[in-house]
């Protein structure tokens, strides 16, 4: 399996009592499959994943299965503390019809690269689908080394990497070595860096939002290699990615754009606080000029 264009990890609407607005749910996945993103990542952070118990993860994927349709790729984040719930959910995933998994370590154990390896290769026995690994260790606490990528690299299944370490150091090893797991975008301000690695794909938090402006930029580097065009758009997006990646409230911003962009946004789920309204103006500027600046770009192409 080949991972290419843009994967949106898309946010889970909540009522101000914290359940689940199914409704607006439905509507934010609607949405990204009428922009044509290539893939819609059900339970990844940016959904919110570890607010919610396992029946509403469960009902997540079920939910999204039957939205979905087949009209886009449907991963399933699996990521959870237990590694019990977590082998449970990968097989609720594989069950509700799920395409393909996002694979993290799990939090806060720290086990060694053996021991990850061989907790990846179990829920790619269980499930038996393509799985993108997630590198997180500023979330997980460890990293995806050598030693497990060798180990996992193995299996047929394991077809990409969302790399978000942020060490650029990386992207070298991971094209050279590791051929046959593709390298994906996994910080949304760092996608010229990763395009010029050969990536394809790019897991988009910004395309909650921003689902054609982000596919553009995409297309412009993975697919034409303009890297002229993409520095451009590039430079007009980094104060709002600046903003999600560094800005300390990246859920909430993220909600935040989708509305300003018309889109059902809600709530996030605490410990997280709402927004102060000096942010929100900071917002408001931003996210006008980025998408006014970009689409003009884009309208280059036509």
């Amino acid at each position: 399996m080949r991972f290419e264009g843009i994967y949106t990890p898309v946010i889970t609407p909540f009522f101000a009592d914290g359940s689940i607005d199914w409704d607006s749910y439905g509507d934010v996945i609607d949405w990204q499959i009428e922009n044509n993103i290539s893939g819609i990542v059900v339970g990844g952070s940016t959904g919110e994943f570890y607010a919610l118990t396992k029946k509403d993860r469960i009902k997540q994927f079920e939910f999204a299965a039957r939205r979905i349709k087949g009209r886009s790729e449907f991963m399933a984040g699996v990521n959870a503390l237990r590694v019990e719930e977590c082998l449970e959910i990968s097989a609720a995933a594989r069950d509700a019809g799920a395409d393909s998994l996002l694979v993290a370590a799990p939090p806060y154990s720290l086990p060694t690269e053996a021991e990850l390896a061989a907790h990846v290769l179990k829920i790619d026995s269980i499930a038996n689908l393509p799985i993108m690994l997630y590198n997180y260790p500023g979330r997980t606490g460890v990293g995806m080394g050598e030693e497990f990528l060798s180990r996992v690299a193995q299996s047929g299944n394991i077809c990409g990497i969302k790399e978000s370490s942020g060490d650029y150091r990386r992207l070298p090893m991971l094209m050279r070595k590791y051929p046959s797991i593709e390298l994906c975008v996994g910080g949304d301000d760092q996608v010229l860096e990763f395009a010029a690695w050969g990536a394809k794909a790019w897991v988009s938090a910004a395309g909650n939002f921003f689902p054609k402006e982000c596919s553009g930029l995409m297309a412009v580097l993975g697919k034409k290699g303009d890297f002229e065009r993409g520095r451009r758009i590039m430079a007009a997006l980094m104060p709002l990615m600046s903003a999600l990646e560094q800005g300390g409230k990246f859920i909430q911003c993220v909600k935040y754009c989708c509305e300003l962009q018309g889109r059902p946004g809600g709530p996030s789920a605490p410990p997280l606080m709402p927004m102060k309204k000096e942010l929100k103006r900071e917002m408001d500027e931003i996210i006008r000029n980025a998408r006014l600046t970009v689409n003009a770009i884009l309208s280059e192409l036509e």
